[in-house]
């Protein structure tokens, strides 16, 4: 059951123990991840399979995680769409030109991942290459997300420029929603096709649209996505933050599970929408940069949220932060899964 654990946790079927990964899992708080961003940038890592497989492995190595995620960036598919664009470490992805006209959207060129993004499906192949016994989760970034970065140009907090065009110029901010759909639809497909055994949609930043705009310009897109996505036979998960006024909506987009961000408790959670849908979640990140104790007290709590354990897998409401030791990190896997395994 070892290798199954995640995916049938995610269908809602019985597992021996509650599974857990944590987002970032294999980055900042690892000693080996920052001693080979000494050597070499975030993005020559991520498009080097070897580096990206090494980088996807080191956690493993340290924790009894249930999962890999392969290593890579929601922007990596820029690429194909001819959009120019780095990773600023203290800022994030910043993007040359944004778009801001439908002559801007309309000018993207059409994606294709085994042509502009072939290292990620090398790097879970690497990966898979090495670790026998336990799966690699693949991702995406969700449209309205990689929008936001498109438009904005970078990280911003109020995504004032995406919203106006929701207002301004919908049939434009439709379009590039369309397109950006059409192509996580094949990058999916592609980390499905080379052997990633789960998938996430990381739809991070859509809190910040309002139930109307979302109903009207976002539900469809992302049902659309999970549909095209559903034939692969990988579960999939939907992840955003700050979406609490969105659940029911989101509970409607077509996904396996739901990733859940630590502001909304996860039994909240499950009395609004049912047990229709698998949970993922939801430690609070700043939870692990505590004693021992705390971090056993905190993911009991999480875990007494869903006393019936099926359809849940243990995460981080967000991803690990650069300050938690490692020590942390394996004492809660460990406390995980000795306290699923007691309830089952």
């Amino acid at each position: 059951m070892r290798r199954d654990r995640l995916t049938r946790a995610l269908r809602g079927e019985p597992t021996d123990t509650t599974p857990v990964w944590l987002m970032r899992q294999a980055g900042r708080h690892l000693p080996g991840y920052r001693a080979l961003r000494e050597r070499h940038p975030i993005l020559e890592i991520a498009r080097t399979p070897e580096l990206a497989a090494e980088v996807t492995l080191e956690p493993l190595r340290r924790y009894d995680v249930d999962a890999a995620v392969v290593f890579a960036d929601i922007t990596l598919p820029f690429d194909g769409l001819g959009v120019k664009f780095t990773i600023d470490p203290g800022v994030g992805p910043v993007v040359e030109r944004p778009l801001r006209s439908r002559a801007d959207v309309e000018a993207l060129r059409p994606f294709s991942a085994s042509r502009d993004v072939p290292y990620v499906g090398a790097a879970i192949e690497r990966f898979l290459e090495l670790e026998a016994e336990r799966p690699i989760v693949g991702f995406a970034g969700g449209p309205f997300t990689l929008a936001s970065y498109l438009v904005e140009g970078r990280p911003s907090r109020d995504l004032v420029a995406t919203r106006a065009m929701i207002y301004n110029d919908p049939a434009t901010f439709d379009l590039l929603i369309r397109r950006l759909a059409e192509m996580t639809v094949d990058y999916l497909r592609f980390q499905a096709e080379h052997g990633a055994a789960a998938l996430q949609l990381f739809e991070t930043w859509v809190g910040a649209l309002g139930a109307r705009p979302f109903e009207r310009h976002l539900l469809e897109p992302l049902r659309a996505i999970f549909d095209a996505v559903g034939p692969t036979g990988r579960p999939t998960v939907l992840f955003s933050t700050a979406s609490s006024h969105l659940l029911e909506l989101l509970g409607r987009a077509g996904a396996d599970a739901l990733g859940v961000d630590a502001r909304e408790p996860l039994g909240r959670v499950r009395a609004r929408l049912g047990d229709r849908l698998a949970l993922q979640g939801n430690l609070d990140p700043a939870a692990l940069l505590g004693s021992p104790e705390v971090v056993r007290r905190e993911a009991q709590a999480v875990l007494d949220e869903l006393p019936e354990r099926r359809g849940h897998v243990f995460n981080l409401g967000h991803g690990v932060l650069p300050e938690t030791a490692p020590e942390r990190v394996g004492e809660l896997v460990e406390f995980v899964h000795a306290a699923g395994a007691s309830r089952r």
